[in-house]
Formats: structure tokens, sequence, C-alpha cells
């Protein structure tokens, strides 16, 4: 699989022809990032303008099957569990799902726009030992740096991906990590076979 980053908690992952995207920003948002293409399966965890831009995903015939919330869906033979949790953004509260979902073999935790580190047992159950963790690490409603440093490591992942943050709350996650030397990507080329032997490894994608 191919991931590929566009800010904010905007991702895309490709895998052979077929692209699910994550958080989409919207034309309304006015975070910067954002990009435009077709997607087969579109993920939204919280419905805030920072992330809810469904409309940036459809390209030619290629309009995205949209998973809001929480359920289990199974889409082009890819199995998604959307769980409840909490975000709170601009002092109001919203319903933020994490998303679980197996590509290529490799299991996928996206936390999305997570404000409350307090993961219910079952669905730290459902979490546990990803493969591969996207986490907020910014603050501003999102986990801050240092609780989401904490979250990581508590759930195991063999790999983390920082996301929704700047330059200073990405150097203090790095910091509480021990990762000040994290690798930083354009595009991160990602096979089960690399995955072996790693655990909680921070890498950093570069938005485009």
């Amino acid at each position: 699989m191919i991931i590929t980053y566009f800010g904010k908690e905007f991702f895309k992952i490709q895998q052979g022809d077929m692209v699910v995207a994550f958080n989409p920003i919207s034309k309304e948002s006015k975070a910067s990032g954002g990009g435009k293409f077709g997607a087969d399966i579109a993920l939204v965890t919280t419905n805030h303008k920072d992330y809810n831009g469904l409309g940036q995903l459809s390209h030619g015939e290629r309009e995205p099957f949209a998973v809001t919330g929480p359920g289990d869906y199974e889409v082009r033979e890819v199995f998604i569990k959307g769980l409840m949790s909490d975000a709170e953004l601009d002092s109001k509260k919203y319903v933020n799902t994490i998303y679980f979902l197996k590509i290529d073999g490799i299991n996928i935790v996206f936390l999305g726009a997570l404000s409350n580190p307090e993961i219910s047992k079952e669905v730290r159950e459902v979490i546990n030992e990803p493969d591969v963790l996207f986490i907020p690490v910014g603050g501003n409603g999102v986990l801050d740096a240092k609780v989401s440093a904490k979250l990581a490591s508590s759930l195991e992942p063999k790999l983390v991906i920082p996301m929704d943050y700047d330059k200073d709350t990405l150097k203090h996650f790095l910091k509480e990590m021990g990762a000040e030397n994290a690798e930083v990507v354009d595009k991160l080329t990602l096979k089960r076979k690399d995955l072996d032997g790693k655990e909680a490894d921070v890498i950093v994608l570069q938005s485009e």
C-alpha cells in the first residue's frame, strides 16, 4: 500500500487500483492542505469542516462509498469497524468515530479527531496492538502531544503516524515518544513484511 498525507487528518491509502481516503478537508475549512482525487471508500470520523470534505473525493466516474459513523461495513472486500468516541472542536462536542480496518493483511487504526484518551474497554479490545496507528497530536481540541504519546504507547502499535500537528506540536510528540530522529517521508510504501520487528516506530509523513 502507498500512504499519502494532505494535511490535518486527510490521508490517501492506495492498494492496487483501490483508493481509501480518511477525513478529507472540506472547501469551507480554513485549514491548509487538501487535495482532490477519486476515492472508492471515504471514511469521515467527525462531521466538522476540517474532516468532512467528501466533495473532494469524486473524480470522473469515481464516487466514494462514504462511511461517516459507528457500525460494521464491508466494501470491496475491506471490512471496516467504526467505534464511537468523543471529539470537542471549537468548544463544541462531536461524535468521533475510531476506525479499524484491514488492507493487504495490515491492521489499521485511525483515531480521527479524538479528544478524550479514556477509551472504553470494548473499543480498546478491538483496536489494541494495531499494525499502523494514525493518531492526532496537535491539541486544540484533539489529543495533545503528551497525551497522544502515552495513548500510542499503551496501544502497542508497530507503526505510529502522527497527524493534525504543526511544527512545534510534532517536535513535542517526537520527544515524548523518544523518536526525535523519526524517519520523514513524502509518501510511505508499506508491505506486511516491513512491519516485522517494529515496536511503536514513528514515521512522519509530509503533507503534499
